[in-house]
């Protein structure tokens, strides 16, 4: 039976406890597990970095909800990404990256993954030429999208994205972080691998910090596996736990998010101190309509660039107050950052820069009409 969104993520690897009924799967808090005989372990759990029962619950949530073959979840999501990296990638191997990524993100390729061995080519996601130019035949193994892009939420057609690595015989790779699986489903538009730090909407309330890999081959997943359990970057039982927990909710957190931007970026757009509002759900984005036709609906996110520069942004930052100062986002309480002080400093002076006026709204699911009067007053 084919079940719909919300019933796969309160119902997709939870059954109840078959030994005590409990409708929610227990934490599994053991490092190891008694065997029934030598090399006859039970239900084949050995040890919690190989394998643990709460861990495979959302694992299997996970799968379900991006259409993929197998789930596989991390410390947090650059564990995540690090080990699919080291999983497909060898010295001398290239990536194509997103122009504008994460800066943890661009971080991992500049400082750690490029020392060893690896090299990238950042490219704009929006524009498949540029990203199909940035190709090296031969030597690229991954083009690597995020979509929406953080944090100027730029668009990638993922389906021509995928042929564009297809035909290089490489893998797309897409962060589904900014959307989440209930808005986007990178799988089902040819993606090989969909990335998630589960920190963010699908955890959902800034109490745990996890990631996720999901891919769409049973080959390709078992090859990811092996790596998980090789790398150890696992996350914890109670993690596990928690962030499916946060999952059971996400569908209904992320309608609520979706309909507290879309006012926002309303609001926003008609305000003498704002100089640009960037919101995919906008007509005037340029990815409109692509993500119109990949996304359920635009999301949480809004970044917007202040009127009066760089100045002008901080304290319009340092002034807010229902909108919390503070890195990350998807939770469901609102954030605002300045993101060339704070999460992408470490590509300052980089071609992933990001402009000194910038301000990223991650909005939660607060009433409305109070956030707007909070941004009101921060405007100044």
């Amino acid at each position: 039976m084919n079940y719909g969104f919300e019933t796969l993520a309160i119902h997709a690897g939870q059954e109840p406890d078959p030994r005590t009924g409990a409708v929610i799967p227990p934490i599994y808090q053991t490092s190891t597990y008694a065997q029934d005989a030598v090399g006859a372990p039970r239900l084949g759990y050995e040890y919690s970095r190989s394998g643990n029962p709460t861990r495979d619950a959302l694992q299997e949530a996970l799968a379900a909800l991006e259409g993929g073959r197998t789930g596989l979840a991390f410390a947090s999501g650059l564990a995540a990404e690090d080990t699919l990296l080291r999983a497909v990638c060898r010295p001398g191997d290239h990536v194509v990256i997103p122009d504008d990524a994460y800066g943890g993100t661009y971080r991992l390729f500049a400082r750690v993954a490029e020392r060893w061995g690896l090299d990238f080519t950042p490219a704009k996601v929006s524009d498949v030429d540029a990203m199909r130019a940035a190709v090296q035949p031969g030597r690229t193994k991954i083009i690597w999208v995020e979509t929406p892009t953080n944090p100027l939420l730029g668009i990638a057609d993922i389906a021509a994205l995928a042929a564009v690595a297809h035909e290089a015989k490489a893998l797309l790779v897409v962060d589904n972080t900014f959307a989440s699986p209930y808005l986007q489903q990178p799988i089902a538009h040819g993606a090989d691998v969909v990335v998630h730090s589960t920190t963010k909407y699908v955890g959902g309330h800034s109490d745990v910090v996890g990631g996720a890999l999901v891919a769409a081959s049973q080959d390709l997943g078992a090859e990811l596996a092996y790596h998980q359990n090789a790398m150890g970057a696992v996350n914890g039982p109670f993690d596990a736990w928690l962030t499916l927990r946060g999952l059971k909710t996400l569908g209904v957190r992320m309608d609520r998010h979706c309909d507290n931007a879309e006012r926002i970026a309303d609001y926003l757009k008609g305000h003498a101190k704002v100089a640009q509002v960037i919101y995919p759900g906008l007509l005037e984005h340029p990815g409109h309509e692509t993500a119109a036709k990949q996304m359920r609906r635009f999301g949480g996110m809004i970044s917007f660039r202040a009127a009066g520069g760089e100045d002008h942004a901080v304290e319009i930052c340092n002034r807010a107050k229902l909108f919390v100062l503070a890195e990350s986002l998807g939770g469901v309480e609102s954030l605002i950052e300045h993101p060339g002080r704070m999460t992408h400093a470490s590509a300052a002076g980089s071609p992933l820069e990001v402009p000194a006026d910038l301000v990223r709204l991650s909005v939660g699911i607060e009433t409305a009409d109070d956030l707007l009067a909070d941004l009101e007053q921060a405007l100044g």
